[in-house]
């Protein structure tokens, strides 16, 4: 089907992303979400304007630690859930119609979120991003990711339905990982993060064979990079295809280009 121009008399929707995990991360989304706008207004023939861009608000807010969080379900443990439904009352209430949540692992919470607002659509970045893989015929990938998301079987729960082979670090190279988050990047120290995540994703290369590296944490894109020591690893950045969707949502608007949304 033929793409249809959108009519300049529809807004986008607005839209709403739940960030503060970490808020480096939460501030690296807007700037991508900013980028997959312009290319969707290129896509849909819309002229790129400032004041084409959606309505969006970045709600920034401090959350409990993820990772933490799903190891300690004590009755009574200070959870995310709380904060994270808070905040994404206040993005509803801002008029938000769809939400990208910018952290991999508070992932675990989505139906939660999407139970309690079910006028809005809560995208689940994992799920976009092995609809991505699939679609690219992506046979295995290796995983980068917090402790949290491991546990919690977040990737490797939605890569298994799609027939996707999961390869993970052991115990010794997830302890590099966490470093490289914690020590790394949520403490300013981004040469010790880059260090610790190029030589996990080596060590997953070199015994698994991978070519493909899911980035699984919001802070992991934000040190490591595809350059000569990574040479012949494709890294996928979660952000990114998230960023994206949450595009296509915020021009998605069915009276004036539903045909459109079909045809790309």
């Amino acid at each position: 089907m033929s793409l249809v121009s959108a009519s300049p008399t529809h807004a986008p929707q607005v839209v709403g992303i739940l960030g503060g995990m970490g808020p480096a991360a939460g501030a690296d989304f807007v700037r991508l979400f900013v980028q997959a706008c312009t290319t969707r207004m290129e896509v849909l023939g819309i002229p790129v304007r400032d004041q084409a861009y959606p309505e969006h608000w970045l709600a920034q807010v401090p959350i409990p630690d993820r990772t933490a969080a799903l190891s300690d379900t004590r009755p009574g443990a200070h959870q995310p859930a709380d904060p994270m439904l808070q905040a994404t009352g206040r993005l509803a209430a801002l008029g938000a119609r769809v939400v990208a949540i910018a952290c991999n692992t508070a992932h675990a919470w989505h139906g939660i979120l999407q139970q309690r607002f079910p006028q809005m659509v809560v995208l689940h970045g994992v799920q976009e991003v092995v609809a991505e893989l699939a679609a690219r015929k992506v046979q295995g990938v290796g995983l980068l990711a917090t402790r949290g998301a491991y546990d919690a079987g977040l990737y490797q729960r939605e890569l298994e339905r799609a027939r996707i082979d999961c390869f993970v670090p052991d115990d010794p190279e997830r302890e590099q990982l966490m470093q490289g988050i914690y020590e790394g990047v949520k403490a300013g120290n981004y040469p010790l993060a880059r260090q610790r995540f190029e030589a996990v994703s080596i060590a997953l290369q070199e015994r698994y064979g991978v070519s493909t590296l899911i980035m699984g944490c919001t802070e992991i894109p934000l040190a490591l990079s595809e350059h000569p020591r990574l040479e012949g690893i494709s890294l996928v950045n979660p952000s990114v295809v998230l960023a994206s969707a949450l595009a296509r949502h915020a021009y998605s608007d069915r009276h004036a280009y539903s045909d459109t949304e079909r045809a790309c």
